[in-house]
């Protein structure tokens, strides 16, 4: 069975790097693991991927080091077996309220005696029956990890229970979402947003628990691994795609070439909420 990056990155008390992938070709994949990023967040709430399609991207991502974080939609708990079958290291649950569905969410992702995970061994975690049941079980249990995700104001008031629940491993504060429920759109700087990542990271402190979100620009890292958090994710293909191919229309607007963009060009804020904000 595949070791952990990320668990790796942890175990020498370094911080795990996350870079998130939306597009569905698995040379993306296969080129960001190749680069050696510890972590790829597939998102599998907000783009319309199959179970199979994210399959494929994770097998293309197993060529390089990278682990893949997949994050279902809220209360698919039985999706959650079939994401760790198809190679997935980590599972980041969005949108939870309470300790309630954070233990759900551990029972769905983790053997017995911690959860009620059903049990397969034919597919790319064990990997394809090649290990004993016991051995797979100890090792899936140890190397899978799991991130409750914080996105609005009443689960907040949850994140103490949620983080002191047995087989969570970390809560990552979801930034974008927090600030349209609180009324604030992307107003990260906010001094409800500040607070909500101090009281997550004094809460995790409390229990034992990791801690991460989405940088916003390098000042906020700097603060965030000084509240010691220690999975960031920064960008994601789509915008490093799309201000790329701005930056090539930018450089070559001297010399007479003009493109008619269809896009209108984000302002920083905004560029960082599309996908490091949420």
């Amino acid at each position: 069975m595949r070791p952990s990056r990320v668990r790796a990155r942890w175990s020498q008390s370094k911080p795990a790097f996350c870079v998130a992938s939306a597009l569905t070709d698995p040379a993306v994949c296969e080129l960001l693991s190749l680069l050696g990023f510890d972590c790829i967040w597939l998102d599998l709430e907000h783009h319309p991927r199959s179970s199979e399609t994210a399959a494929n991207l994770m097998r293309a991502a197993r060529v390089g080091v990278s682990d893949i974080i997949a994050r279902p939609a809220k209360g698919e708990f039985m999706r959650l077996g079939r994401l760790l079958e198809a190679g997935a290291t980590g599972i980041m649950y969005p949108r939870c309220q309470h300790a309630e569905e954070a233990a759900e969410v551990v029972r769905a992702a983790r053997f017995a005696p911690l959860g009620t995970r059903g049990v397969d061994g034919g597919n790319a975690d064990m990997p394809y029956a090649s290990m004993s049941l016991p051995a797979y079980i100890s090792a899936a249990n140890a190397r899978t990890f799991i991130f409750i995700q914080i996105e609005d104001p009443d689960s907040l008031e949850h994140v103490e229970k949620i983080a002191a629940v047995p087989g969570v491993d970390g809560i990552f504060f979801g930034p974008g979402d927090f600030s349209v429920l609180a009324g604030i759109p992307e107003q990260f700087d906010h001094p409800r947003i500040v607070a909500a990542q101090e009281r997550i990271s004094d809460a995790c402190r409390a229990h034992g628990r990791r801690w991460g979100m989405p940088g916003l620009d390098h000042d906020h890292v700097q603060r965030i691994l000084r509240l010691g958090a220690s999975f960031i994710a920064w960008g994601t293909d789509i915008v490093v795609l799309k201000e790329g191919f701005e930056s090539i229309q930018k450089s070559f607007a001297r010399f007479g070439f003009n493109f008619d963009n269809q896009l209108t060009p984000p302002a920083p804020a905004t560029s960082a909420a599309l996908y490091k904000g949420t």
